[in-house]
């Protein structure tokens, strides 16, 4: 999956689970989702959990760092970082 296909997939998440009706247009791909509260504790495990199960992303490689998850480039950033393939 490319990157541009991940960040169209993660920013379908954050807005079905996190800003279902709201207004998201300043929902850029460095938007901080966390400083701007969109994104709480709670939500950073849903996140997490959603990353593993769609992206097969394992959780013990999953580094918890709230960089890791602070914007939908970082997010696409650990997702890519443990899928693309290594080069031979």
């Amino acid at each position: 999956m490319s990157s541009s296909a991940i960040a169209a997939e993660i920013r379908d998440f954050v807005v079905t689970q996190y800003l279902s009706g709201e207004d998201t247009s300043d929902l850029t791909d460095d938007y901080d989702l966390i400083e701007s509260g969109v994104i709480d504790s709670l939500g950073l495990v849903r996140l997490i959990s959603h990353i593993s199960q769609s992206h097969e992303v394992p959780l013990d490689d999953i580094e918890f760092g709230p960089d890791n998850f602070r914007s939908i480039n970082a997010i696409v950033a650990l997702i890519t970082s443990h899928t693309e393939p290594l080069a031979a």
